[in-house]
């Protein structure tokens, strides 16, 4: 039960214990102070967003010590690579780099250190958490909040300035670089000349030494394959790669074959037909569409590993995703949309073992025979027609998961007997009654 107020102590706590770690960690190592900081600052938002996210899914697994250790291990292994994803896309550039050594992840995460945070996970919950919200008890709540407030204005305005001075340099570096045109035009004309006998010499290899240097191989077609993907889109089509718009579409995709797979699946197993869907317009689980998502973003450099790799892969993430799901929509709705108490090898309810095994089994079929099919699909869309396409689904889907959590809202308050105070809730009242919700949610719970 944690209040807005220790979350936000806990990410200014915890950003500011990763800036120590990090910035002596470095020192040892160059034998000079060196800021292993983002910002200007002495701080570390993915640290702090690390140190919230333990609290908020993983308190309730304090008795739980190796859940706990394994839950610390696999949040930071996301609050990593995806920190790591978004900041190489926004700014060009690796911030940290691990692709040297053993155990690593797409260069964004390390498997040792993923198990030092495993350990720090579980001291957080154990005695850090516990010994900070005490220590918040001795602090007047309007200092307490006086102090968030300064910290809050601080951090912002260090975030923006930081921004500011990266896009300064960007651009200043973008200015230098149009002098070497024409030079870098003749060097593509080159390369594309040589791509032919690249794919030529690369099979060559392969058939004749099909166990020599195999990592090799896989990065110098990881490396052909890039280039083709710039040139496919250079030449018009449509959401090459792993784009946005290609995950955007996977999205709606997912979220659509998700729901048909799960209702059909209730059809099968309980006999009768219900929704399985996540908003009140159209067939749609979120959950499925976020998960196809999120499996290709992390997978796609590695789909051309063996099944069993993906397996492994997808029942941990998919175990992981479903329990912070879970732990999210409680947390937001106060409603639990699935109970998995009476399935043994369950935690908490919220997953059991055997729907995780589910969860790797879909990402093998997923991305060894779904994921191919629908990429060159959506690849054959016009460029102009998929592009006004995927924003107007998008704003639509917006739409359509705003309106779902105002009505779920909605219900779970009609359930204490509260009557109408606005407008908008004798609206909500009108249009999705107690029945209506009851029908998409069947599954729904309501809890403290």
């Amino acid at each position: 039960m944690m209040t807005g107020y220790e979350l936000l102590w806990f990410f200014f706590f915890y950003a500011f214990a990763g800036w120590v770690i990090g910035t002596v960690g470095t020192a040892a190592r160059e034998k000079k102070f060196a800021d292993a900081g983002f910002l200007y600052g002495p701080w570390c938002p993915a640290y702090g967003f690390g140190g919230v996210a333990f609290a908020l899914f993983l308190t309730e697994l304090k008795d739980h010590l190796f859940f706990l250790f394994v839950g610390g291990m696999i949040l930071s292994f996301l609050t990593t690579y995806l920190t790591g994803f978004v900041l190489e896309r926004i700014f060009h550039r690796k911030w940290w780099d691990f692709s040297r050594k053993r155990f690593q992840f797409g260069g964004y995460v390390s498997l040792p250190w993923s198990v030092v945070w495993g350990i720090l996970g579980v001291l957080c919950i154990r005695f850090a958490n516990p010994f900070l919200t005490d220590l918040l008890k001795l602090l007047p709540i309007t200092v307490g909040k006086l102090i968030l407030l300064v910290l809050g204005i601080v951090f912002a305005l260090d975030f923006v300035g930081t921004l500011v001075g990266i896009l300064k340099v960007k651009s200043s570096v973008k200015k230098a670089s149009l002098l070497h045109n024409v030079a870098e035009n003749l060097q593509k004309t080159a390369d594309q000349m040589g791509e032919g006998l690249t794919a030529f010499v690369l099979r060559r290899m392969e058939r004749a030494y099909p166990r020599l240097a195999a990592e090799e191989l896989l990065r110098a077609r990881r490396e052909q394959e890039k280039a083709a993907e710039e040139a496919r889109s250079r030449s018009g089509v449509f959401a090459v790669g792993c784009c946005f718009y290609k995950l955007a579409c996977l999205f709606f995709l997912g979220a659509f074959l998700g729901d048909i797979t799960e209702t059909i699946f209730c059809y099968v197993t309980a006999g009768k037909l219900m929704s399985r869907s996540s908003v009140v317009y159209g067939p749609f689980s979120i959950v499925w569409g976020l998960g196809c998502v999120l499996l290709t973003a992390i997978l796609y450099r590695y789909k051309d590993r063996s099944d069993s790799y993906i397996f492994c892969f997808g029942t941990v993430l998919g175990g992981a995703y479903e329990y912070i799901c879970s732990v999210f929509t409680e947390l937001v709705f106060g409603t639990v949309f699935w109970d998995y108490s009476k399935i043994p090898f369950n935690l908490g309810g919220r997953i059991n073992l055997l729907y995780c095994f589910f969860w790797g089994i879909a990402a093998v079929v997923w991305m060894k025979v779904l994921y191919p099919i629908l990429s060159g699909w959506i690849e054959k869309l016009p460029k102009k027609f998929g592009v006004w396409m995927t924003w107007i689904l998008l704003v639509f889907m917006i739409y359509d998961i705003c309106l779902s959590g105002l009505a779920l809202n909605r219900y779970t308050v009609r359930q204490t007997g509260e009557g109408i105070e606005t407008a908008a809730d004798g609206w909500l009242d009108e249009h999705f009654p107690d029945e209506r919700m009851e029908r998409i949610y069947p599954n729904a719970i309501l809890v403290e």
